[in-house]
C-alpha cells in the first residue's frame, strides 16, 4: 500500500475509482472501430472446452440469469444495445456478434484494473476490491461469450452450404484432365 487513507476517505476513493474505471473503459472501448473486433481474434475465439457456450450454461446456468444483467450501451451515443435480439438479418447478427467482443473486452479491461486498488488499500480491502472486480466483470464476460457462440450458430445456419465440387471440377482443380 503506497497511500494510507482513513476508512471514510478510503471508501469514497474506492467508489469513485470504480466509477471512473467502469465509465472510462466503457467509453474508451465504444470509441474503437467495430472492424477492430474480430471474432476469430485470440481473446474472442471459442475454445473447445466452451462447447459453443454449453459450458457456461452447464456450470453457471447463464441462460437463466443473463437477462438480469444491465446493458451499459444506453449510456453512450455509440453504444449498441445487446439486451435482446431485434433482427435475424445476417448483417445485424454479424454486428451483434462483434459488439459482444467489444463488451467482453470492456469487462476484461475493467477486471484488469482491479490490482490498482492495492496501491491505496490494505491487503484485505485490496482483496475485496479484486473480488468486486471479478463479480462486476466476469458474469458479463460469460454472458457475452455465451451470446456470441449462439449468434455464431445462427449465422452458420443462414450461410448457404457450399455445393460439393463435381468430379470434373475436382480433377480440373488438381490439374488432371
Amino acid at each position: 500500500m503506497l497511500i494510507e487513507l482513513s476508512p471514510l476517505p478510503l471508501v469514497i476513493v474506492n467508489v469513485l475509482a470504480w466509477l471512473a474505471i467502469h465509465l472510462g473503459v466503457a467509453w474508451g472501448v465504444t470509441q474503437l472501430r467495430a472492424e477492430r473486433f474480430r471474432r476469430d481474434a485470440w481473446l474472442f475465439r471459442e475454445r473447445g472446452v466452451e462447447a459453443g457456450g454449453a459450458l457456461y450454461d452447464r456450470l453457471f446456468r447463464v441462460s437463466r440469469w443473463k437477462r438480469w444483467l444491465p446493458d451499459g450501451a444506453a449510456l453512450f451515443r455509440r453504444g449498441f444495445r445487446k439486451k435482446r435480439l431485434v433482427s435475424r438479418e445476417p448483417a445485424y447478427l454479424e454486428r451483434f456478434a462483434r459488439e459482444t467482443c467489444r463488451g467482453e473486452l470492456a469487462h476484461w479491461l475493467t477486471f484488469a484494473a482491479a490490482p490498482l486498488f492495492f496501491l491505496w488499500n490494505p491487503t484485505g480491502a485490496g482483496l475485496a476490491m479484486l473480488g468486486y472486480g471479478a463479480l462486476a466483470s466476469l458474469p458479463f464476460v460469460i454472458a457475452q461469450r455465451f451470446n456470441r457462440f449462439r449468434l455464431e450458430r445462427m449465422l452458420s445456419a443462414r450461410r448457404p452450404a457450399r455445393p460439393a465440387p463435381s468430379l470434373e471440377g475436382a480433377r480440373a482443380m488438381e490439374g488432371i484432365s
